[in-house]
């Protein structure tokens, strides 16, 4: 008989009990995801993590019997993530839901050496830097309320395959972001729009991929982006709200305010247009929305530049596109502001659950740890909203949020 794990650890490892074929494999996930869970000031042994000394720690039998487990047991990671995201969407605390989005992005750890799969010279966006590591495609939900991991696929670069980037099994980060969006619908994860940064919101390949598909888009664009014209004509997003007048909060011109609220219930006042930018307009099939604290300085840090496919109310495709909710400036930058998400969940996984600690070579090894850790950071979610009610006013919960995210089920809501 399996030894049970922690609390109600236990309870959540059970529902994954029929994906493992032997009792080992059941053991090995508890002790995994128990070790990841541990506090990270504690030597995290138990799963070979950072706190195994490469040398005499990898010799302990605890390290090497789940070292076995994740390089050479036979299971399937697809199937245990198909199961996670399972019950979340069946879970009314935790399913999607139409107001939501669907975040795209990827991110980088260095890794040492070149025997380990997927490693390679090439930018590391957490360091901001080219250095040697491993890049990974990564999808999250998120609402104002929740935010959990979709999807992850490590990115391998040209450099290892026969003829580089001519090779039929390079795929480039825009495909496997592609392949990830039609996993999380596959999955049966509902959104709003699919949101992204600019590395994503320049490429109109994906963006016509998400349109065709029938998904709403809001992507970041790089302020200097000049597609449209070359050399001296060339005319950029910046350019496009330098253009719309503004003359003051009390003669905003072409400017509207829409007001931002945040999770602990500050709010601010920004200021967003419909801009035009070659044929992207308000009334075109693609929106440039540009939204800014200050319109008159437009500060890098707090101007954002923003392509969607997501009609103008009342605007001559509000009906013709009817696949797509209609989305007034207040939506869009709403709708931007939810992908910030998936910068916390990074810190999550890497500083508090060891995203990037495993001490394995294997394509199949970093997949399966990187599926564990997803099952981890689901997990706090799943032991969160099974709280029993409690009048003790000195515990620590998540904030609510004030504005508009929506009544929806849940089984014990915050006091």
């Amino acid at each position: 008989m399996c030894p049970p794990a922690a609390g109600p650890l236990e309870d959540y490892a059970a529902c994954f009990d029929e994906l493992f074929s032997r009792l080992a494999q059941r053991r090995g996930f508890r002790e995994y995801l128990t070790g990841l869970l541990a506090p990270r000031d504690r030597n995290k042994t138990l799963t070979g993590l950072a706190g195994a000394e490469p040398v005499t720690g990898a010799q302990h039998a605890a390290v090497q019997r789940l070292q076995y487990f994740l390089s050479q047991s036979t299971w399937d990671a697809d199937e245990v993530n198909r199961r996670r995201l399972e019950l979340l969407v069946n879970d009314p605390a935790t399913a999607p839901h139409a107001r939501g989005v669907i975040a795209i992005d990827d991110s980088g750890d260095r890794k040492d050496g070149t025997a380990t799969a997927h490693v390679g010279r090439q930018w590391l966006g957490r360091y901001g830097k080219t250095d040697n590591g491993i890049v990974t495609v990564t999808t999250v939900w998120a609402d104002e309320r929740l935010y959990y991991p979709l999807h992850a696929q490590p990115y391998t670069p040209a450099s290892h395959f026969p003829r580089k980037q001519s090779d039929p099994e390079f795929r480039t980060k825009l495909q496997i972001a592609a392949d990830l969006i039609a996993e999380a619908l596959a999955a049966g994860v509902t959104c709003r729009a699919v949101v992204a940064d600019s590395f994503y919101g320049e490429h109109d390949d994906l963006r016509g991929a998400l349109r065709q598909s029938g998904l709403g888009f809001v992507m970041a664009l790089k302020p200097s982006r000049g597609s449209w014209q070359y050399g001296a004509e060339v005319y950029t997003p910046k350019d496009a709200a330098r253009a719309v007048p503004w003359a003051g909060p009390e003669n905003p011109g072409g400017w509207q305010p829409v007001t931002r609220t945040f999770r602990d219930g500050r709010t601010e006042t920004w200021w967003a247009t419909d801009a035009r930018l070659g044929w992207w307009g308000p009334d075109g099939h693609t929106r440039l929305v540009i939204a800014t604290t200050d319109p008159q300085t437009l500060p890098d840090k707090a101007t954002w530049y923003l392509a969607t496919n997501l009609p103008r109310p009342s605007g001559p495709h509000d009906n013709a596109e009817a696949a797509r909710e209609p989305a007034d400036l207040t939506e869009v930058v709403r709708l931007y502001g939810i992908r910030h998400w998936i910068e916390q969940s990074y810190k999550q996984v890497k500083d508090e659950l060891g995203w990037a600690d495993f001490q394995v070579r294997s394509a199949t090894a970093i997949r399966r740890h990187q599926t564990l850790v997803n099952c981890a950071f689901s997990f706090c979610w799943d032991a969160w909203f099974d709280q029993p009610p409690t009048n003790d006013h000195t515990a620590t919960v998540p904030e609510t949020v004030p504005d508009d995210s929506g009544e929806r089920g849940r089984r014990n809501q915050p006091h």
